[in-house]
């Protein structure tokens, strides 16, 4: 199922294989905004996770991932500082600055970190 111009619902699946897939509306739009914004493919490496599959990786108790809020990500030839700048100015709720990815969220109120 298409849900913007270059993301497809599968993108958005738990790694652990549930059928059940959770996905806000706008963590699309800002994932389109930064791939549109980059010019670059925009790769998903975790969004929707189910409550299990969070608590097997230690992902946060109360995370935006379960929720359907959040991804990690990362922007082919694109720095995760960089990402984190341009997701900061469309006003993401979290984000997260890692070595080799970037993590943005849609959920409350803005909260930055380095992981």
């Amino acid at each position: 199922m298409q849900l913007s111009d270059n993301f497809i619902l599968r993108e958005f699946a738990c790694k652990d294989g549930s059928d059940e897939v959770k996905v806000h509306p706008n963590l699309v739009v800002m994932l389109q905004m930064i791939r549109d914004h980059f010019g670059a493919p925009v790769s998903i490496s975790s969004a929707y996770r189910t409550e299990s599959h969070n608590a097997k990786i230690g992902g946060a108790k109360n995370s935006a991932h379960k929720k359907g809020m959040a991804a990690d990500i990362r922007v082919k030839g694109v720095k995760p500082a960089e990402v984190a700048e341009y997701a900061d100015y469309l006003g993401a709720g979290g984000i997260g600055r890692y070595h080799t990815f970037t993590h943005v969220d849609v959920w409350g109120a803005m909260r930055r970190w380095k992981g």
